[in-house]
């Protein structure tokens, strides 16, 4: 009794190991996942490159301190958060498509889209709050 109990659990974790529409809910869901990694990547370097705009400037010209340093850190902790996130949520889905319980949550669409809003602004306000007269003293070295 108990060799065909363990025989048909065998049997049952293959059929759900083959299945193709499984196969292709994993797929998709390691596709997102990566897209999500670029996105906290492009974010953590868009990050730095905020930072490192202060080195375009004459080695000599008086460098206000400024609060650039401050965006870019934004966008350097909002890429980590997204690593950081999309990691637990592709082990969270991957776990709902093994159990077939998957609902998509919209809190992480909605989570995103505000946090991407915020930093746009912050780059609007950054970009428009510059003083034009220390545009005028940037060359490219």
């Amino acid at each position: 009794m108990k060799i065909e109990t363990k025989k048909l659990e065998v049997k049952n974790l293959e059929k759900k190991k083959y299945r193709s529409d499984r196969v292709r809910d994993h797929l998709a869901n390691e596709r997102t996942y990566l897209a999500w990694m670029r996105s906290g990547i492009a974010l953590m370097g868009f990050g730095v490159l905020i930072v490192r705009l202060r080195i375009i400037s004459p080695p000599l010209a008086p460098q206000p301190p400024g609060n650039g340093w401050k965006l870019g850190l934004a966008f350097a902790v909002v890429g980590v958060l997204t690593v950081l996130l999309s990691t637990q949520h592709y082990f969270a889905v991957r776990r709902d498509i093994d159990e077939d319980t998957y609902q998509p949550p919209d809190r992480w669409i909605l989570l995103a889209s505000l946090a991407v809003v915020i930093l746009g602004m912050g780059v609007l306000y950054y970009v428009f709050t510059v003083p034009l007269d220390y545009l005028n003293t940037f060359i490219l070295e």
